[in-house]
């Protein structure tokens, strides 16, 4: 078996015990909101959400780095500069 295989079994394993093992509901309470569910649900929410944060934070700084360089590089060709 490959290392691939061998790791997502490994993976999938530990997700399947992090489950078993968090079943229990919890209340989420803000401001006037509110809302029960299973804690692991809640975990993995909270982590799809950060990992889409960072995802997006991610892309938009390097728009920003190559929108520099794009302004820099047709700078140096305006002026003449290699």
């Amino acid at each position: 078996m490959s290392f691939k295989i061998i790791f997502l079994v490994i993976v999938a394993g530990f997700t399947v015990v992090f489950l078993i093992q968090n079943v229990a509901a919890v209340t989420v309470k803000y401001f006037f909101w509110e809302i029960s569910l299973s804690l692991a649900l809640l975990i993995f929410f909270i982590m799809a959400i950060g990992f889409i944060m960072g995802w997006f934070l991610h892309a938009f700084l390097s728009y920003r780095k190559d929108k520099k360089e794009v302004a820099e590089i047709q700078n140096d060709f305006r002026t003449g500069k290699k």
